[in-house]
């Protein structure tokens, strides 16, 4: 095949922080944000170890009262939106777009525009702790608690703006990735081909799309009572503070599938490469995940079993939620199959994804349980269920997400993190999460409620919570030796080929890290795995590729016909920012001054009239085959 040639654009050979403030590039976006989650990850947990430092011992004195609180819902909150959300968007900025052959995302400004809302808004929201106390009503922020009688300083206001603010990111971002993948799908890459970790960041921008005004809509009217004397959520002055909880949840637990299924995407191509055959059930895991997302809309009102609704309402919900779990278990049968018989390689990220399997489904039993009305009324609001979402989500989505950056650093990096380092972070996150989150269990059911800063010794609690605190700084000391080895790697690490893993999808058949352009021409795809087809089909080597392409006298992969090809490269652009600026500055003086207010408008205005006026694609240039 010939090699291509291609005039690099000059914007592309820039260098320095004015290019990365810039940058319209979705791989350098994707690493934004990638880096932004890192950020946040350290804030997130650094007070979840003040929580447990907290909770070693009866009667502890290290942080109580207001303080833990705020803590504690900062905590929940920059875990939720700022860590798993936004690295996941990350990792699908950054890769979705070689999965499907695509140059870039559909609406390349939109994407940058979307990253710095998510920077300014966590960096916002971050702010409450110097400017008069962060919130302390928990991430869940129930009426009547974010009221101003019991919430007087300005901390709920940065979290109701704050996550505006985050919204708006996740709005843009989800619009993206569904053009990008419904419009600008390589040629053959049906959805039916499509690559699973591209299936499941789909439906997830779907999940958003629809969940995230129900979020919007509760904190725009919980704005209006604390500022404008409205009573959406006082029941003194006819309000409902149920209607919070009906708001919330309808988008809170679709937002718990938001975080999973890109997870799960990831883990359906980590499996089958390392255990070098096909994913079993390939149609049977992407339907399923439609599923799950049409599913989890109908079962937010299990948050909610204790607070009074009628028995045929629990019921109903009751059901579905034990539904839900239907097609989550076609997943992991699934995985399993896939694993059983394989030739499997036991690195890093195969040990991570093989983990995500073990511990979502110790997560998924003790959901089965909380789905039971009966049993939740009696471990509600108990460590009971703080064991259970941190099954799914830290168990789930965080290991997943790891599992990822090790099998993906190559690509982006071209270095390989170093597997010793890999498989010494794997031991000390897995024993150091089991440690902290699986005693959770026995001391929910030993009565121990959520959200309480000390307890009095006597009550059986005392070893349960040291053995969880001990874990937690084993955790914590496994993303240590992660940052250290992401460190090592860039400066020193092992250089990585092209294809490091014998992967089965279009981002293996670029150079790493790809181009700016990705392909120099668009690659035809004629199967599930195109990679594999291009590298094994006909070879007379035993391959675990049995899918050949029908009616066409090219290989399945191969580029198309010599010739010209014209590449677009959008321009950079600054207004972005400068919007996302302006936005978060008009939040700034909603809660604290009237002069942010002009100030933000202004600069709104003047990024909006600018986005408009430059042209998207000032050059064109030119590939060539040589």
């Amino acid at each position: 095949m010939a090699s291509p040639t291609v005039a690099m654009p000059r914007v592309y050979e820039e260098r320095g922080l004015l290019s990365w403030l810039t940058t319209v590039d979705h791989k350098r976006i994707g690493i934004l944000y990638i880096l932004g989650a890192g950020f946040f990850a350290l804030i997130g947990g650094l007070e979840a170890l003040l929580i447990r430092t907290q909770l070693t011992v009866p009667n502890n004195r290290v942080l109580v009262g207001e303080a833990y609180n705020q803590v504690l819902t900062m905590h929940g909150t920059t875990m939720i939106f700022l860590v798993v959300m936004p690295v996941l968007a990350g990792l699908g900025n950054y890769v979705i777009p070689l999965m499907i052959g695509a140059r870039d995302m559909a609406y390349p400004r939109l994407n940058a525009f979307g990253v710095w809302m998510f920077w300014l808004g966590g960096l916002f929201l971050n702010l409450s702790f110097l400017l008069g106390g962060a919130p302390d009503a928990g991430w869940f922020g129930y009426a009547p608690l974010t009221a101003k009688t019991f919430s007087k300083g300005t901390g709920i206001d940065f979290w109701i703006l704050g996550l505006q603010l985050l919204g708006i990111s996740s709005i843009t971002s989800s619009i993206n990735f569904v053009s990008t993948i419904l419009l600008l799908r390589a040629p053959g890459l049906s959805l039916n081909r499509l690559p699973l970790f591209a299936w499941t960041t789909l439906v997830t921008s779907f999940l958003i799309l629809f969940a995230m005004p129900s979020i919007s809509a509760a904190l725009f009217l919980l704005f209006l009572d604390r500022h404008l004397g409205t009573h959406f959520f006082n029941p003194a002055a006819g309000g409902d503070p149920l209607l919070w909880q009906h708001l919330f949840w309808f988008f809170g637990h679709p937002e718990v599938y938001i975080m999973i299924l890109p997870a799960m995407g990831i883990v359906s191509e980590v499996l089958p490469v390392f255990s070098r055959k096909p994913l079993f059930g390939y149609t049977a895991v992407a339907y399923s995940s439609v599923a799950i997302g049409f599913i989890g809309f109908t079962v937010w009102a299990h948050h909610m079993f204790a607070v009074g609704l009628p028995d045929v309402v629990n019921a109903f919900f009751s059901a579905a939620s034990m539904l839900v779990a239907v097609p989550t278990a076609i997943k992991v049968f699934n995985w399993i199959a896939t694993i059983w018989g394989g030739a499997v390689r036991y690195r890093t990220p195969f040990l991570f994804a093989a983990a995500f399997v073990a511990l979502f489904v110790i997560g998924g039993l003790s959901g089965l349980f909380l789905a039971a009305v009966p049993v939740d009324w009696q471990v509600t609001d108990t460590y009971f269920v703080v064991a259970h979402f941190h099954y799914t989500l830290f168990g789930g989505s965080m290991f997943a997400i790891v599992a990822g950056i090790y099998y993906w650093f190559p690509k982006i990096t071209g270095r390989f993190l170093d597997e010793r380092l890999g498989r010494l972070h794997f031991a000390l996150q897995f024993i150091g999460f089991n440690l902290t989150f699986f005693p959770m269990h026995f001391l929910g059911l030993a009565g121990m409620p959520r959200r309480i800063y000390t307890y009095a010794p006597g009550l059986g609690w005392e070893g349960l919570n040291l053995l969880a605190t001990v874990g937690a700084f084993i955790l914590a000391l496994g993303f240590v030796v992660f940052f250290m080895n992401i460190a090592r790697s860039l400066a020193v690490g092992e250089p990585a080929p092209a294809d490091p893993w014998d992967g089965h999808t279009l981002e293996w058949l670029t150079a790493s890290p790809p181009p700016p352009y990705n392909f120099a021409r668009i690659p035809v795809v004629r199967s599930r795995r195109p990679a594999w087809d291009l590298k094994y089909t006909g070879n007379p080597h035993p391959r675990p590729v049995v899918e050949i392409t029908e009616g066409d006298d090219r290989k399945a992969g191969e580029d198309a016909p010599e010739g010209r090809e014209p590449i677009h490269l959008p321009a950079p652009s600054i207004w972005p920012l400068v919007i996302a600026a302006g936005l978060t500055l008009f939040a700034l003086g909603l809660v604290t001054h009237w002069i942010f207010l002009v100030i933000g408008v202004l600069m709104f205005a003047l990024g909006m009239a600018r986005w408009a006026t430059q042209p998207l694609f000032p050059e064109v240039h030119e590939a060539h085959g040589s």
